[in-house]
Order: structure tokens, then sequence, then C-alpha cells
């Protein structure tokens, strides 16, 4: 009894509204036969993409502080902040993701890694676009 009401659970869990909802903005679903391994592997490589972006904007903000028009003891202190907010986002987001996956509570098959992977995909892309954002505001050299 107590392992078909974790199936269903997890039925309801994984389709239509919520899957949407673990998705966001990672066009994970698939279009017509519903595959937790599909959604799985998908937002693994979109979690991974995430994580190639994030770099990417972190090197383009250390670069950017490199050629900020301002003293270098005040360059020098904002590549330090952003080295400490870089771990510290690492933190936050395992944290945070591991938190998230665990209000999956006791659903089987893949839907506590699928959860995971949505949050560290959608906390990559915010954090990769403040650093676009903060670095695109520094006045150049």
């Amino acid at each position: 009894m107590r392992r078909l009401r974790r199936l269903r659970r997890l039925r309801l869990l994984i389709t239509g509204q919520n899957l949407r909802r673990y998705t966001g903005q990672h066009d994970c679903r698939p279009p017509l036969h519903f595959s937790q391994v599909h959604v799985r592997a998908c937002l693994e490589e979109k979690a991974n993409q995430s994580e190639r972006d994030l770099k990417q904007a972190e090197q383009n903000a250390i670069s950017a502080l490199a050629q900020w028009d301002e003293d270098d003891r005040f360059s020098r202190a904002a590549r330090a902040g952003l080295s400490t907010s870089n771990k510290s986002f690492t933190q936050y987001r395992e944290a945070q993701c591991k938190f998230s996956a665990s209000l999956n509570g006791g659903a089987a098959g893949n839907s506590h890694e699928i959860r995971r992977l949505a949050c560290i995909a959608e906390l990559n892309s915010k954090r990769a676009e403040q650093l676009r954002s903060a670095a695109s505001e520094l006045p150049s050299k």
C-alpha cells in the first residue's frame, strides 16, 4: 500500500504542471511519451551547460575587472570579492538544491535527481546573468 502511494505521488510529481515547474525554463519535457530517463538526461545536459556558461561569465567578469577604469586597490578588492562570492554561491547552490530535492520526500525513480538538476541549472543561469550584468556596467580603461 505504501509503495503504491509513493508511485502515485511520483506520477503526480513528474507529470503536467509539476514537470514544467521542475524543468522550468529548460525544455526537457518529452513531446508525447513521458520518460523520466529522457527528462533526467536532458536536465543533466542543461546543468552541465549552465555550469559552462557560469564559468564563462566568471572569466568575463574577471577580465572586465582587470580592464576596469578604477584604482588598482579597488580592482583588487573587487576581484577578491568576486572570488569569495563565487565560493559562497557554490556552497549555497549545493545546499539549496539538496534541500529542493529533499522536498520530493519518498518519491521513487529519478524524481530527486530531476529536481536537483533543474535547481542547479536554474541557479547557475541566474548567477551567470548577474555576473554578466555587473561586468557590463564597468567602464573600461
